[in-house]
């Protein structure tokens, strides 16, 4: 890249020397990565953002997305790691706030590829209400990073009357899902070209903190949030069943779950419920209070599909029970493995 030319996005690649701190680093920087996530704290350029916070409890979380195919129906990894950190923040019952971002990128990827990640990214940090206020960009060797992956760490405030935390599940509480699961995995699967398969679906990947606020405002206790994403909900209830000390028997006639994600799942030998959501998420609450909770959910939009699942139940090796229709069970364990590989 000879000095003073501007970075062809619509035709050149990533370069090595874009990662290196120098000139073709700024160029970067000031061509793409500033005009999208443009704001006061991030303009300052510094080694770190000075963001001003409201009062709470401050919540944390980070999380890396190596998504294959980055492109994929209804999404890609740039919305994609956006909704990700956004929603772990937000299963902490807090108001996501800002964002960090760290991007490795393989050289010779498209720059109008990056640039469509990078559109993406301020679009869902646009829909969800925060800002990427600092961030950093490495550049590996052609073939290190197939692409471009990202790291986002993401900071939110909880009030201090909300106790949301995985150890809180008691015997009678309920489980909720707020909508279909494993559309995420499925769509994500569907796409790769290996395996030659025609749907229509599409990831559900969003942003839920909205949906979280609706549920704060019903005044139900909410006593554990977590999103399915990696493990699907089998892994992500054995997580709340084991912190909490308790079983968790799930009905699985009442489990959503889409006729395409289902044909999919079966032609594929999955189980729907090791299949990751990005745009779902479980909750556990009194049983007392379930049905106001559902009512708040299913009158916001992200929630609309939202059903009872399942019971906590008094359980001393904390197990996951599917019961069946037809009278039948099966323990669903922990996921082993890694049946879907890079769907996050």
């Amino acid at each position: 890249m000879g000095v003073g030319l501007a970075l062809d996005l619509r035709h050149g690649c990533v370069d090595i020397n874009m990662g290196a701190g120098g000139l073709a680093s700024e160029r970067l920087l000031q061509e793409l990565f500033l005009p999208a996530f443009d704001n006061v704290a991030l303009q300052s350029l510094g080694d770190g953002a000075v963001v001003p916070m409201p009062p709470g409890r401050l919540v944390v979380a980070t999380d890396a997305h190596v998504v294959s195919p980055i492109f994929f129906p209804g999404g890609d990894i740039g919305g994609l790691s956006v909704h990700g950190t956004v929603n772990d923040v937000a299963m902490m019952g807090a108001r996501p706030l800002y964002l960090s971002a760290s991007f490795i990128l393989e050289e010779g990827f498209p720059l109008a590829d990056l640039k469509r990640v990078v559109d993406s990214m301020a679009a869902a940090c646009h829909e969800a209400g925060v800002s990427i206020v600092t961030g950093d960009t490495k550049v590996v060797e052609k073939g290190g990073a197939d692409g471009v992956f990202i790291t986002t760490t993401g900071v939110g405030m909880v009030e201090e009357s909300v106790g949301i935390a995985p150890d809180r599940a008691r015997p009678g509480d309920r489980v909720i899902v707020s909508g279909p699961i494993g559309e995420h995995g499925a769509a994500v699967l569907a796409q790769r070209r290996e395996l030659g398969l025609e749907t229509a679906l599409t990831s559900d990947t969003q942003p839920l903190h909205g949906l979280v606020a609706a549920m704060l405002e019903s005044g139900v206790e909410l006593r554990c949030l977590r999103d399915p994403t990696r493990g699907g909900v089998a892994s992500a209830l054995n997580e709340l069943a084991r912190a909490s000390g308790v079983g968790i028997a799930l009905d699985e006639e009442s489990i959503p779950v889409g006729g395409e994600v289902r044909g999919v799942c079966e032609l594929l030998g999955l189980d729907p419920l090791y299949v990751a959501c990005e745009g779902r998420l479980l909750a556990i609450c009194p049983a007392d209070g379930v049905e106001r909770l559902l009512q708040n959910m299913r009158a916001h939009p992200k929630g609309e599909g939202a059903a009872i699942i399942g019971e906590v139940v008094e359980d001393r090796d904390r197990l996951l029970v599917l019961h069946a229709p037809w009278g039948g069970s099966r323990i669903v364990p922990m996921l082993t493995g890694e049946p879907l590989p890079r769907i996050c």
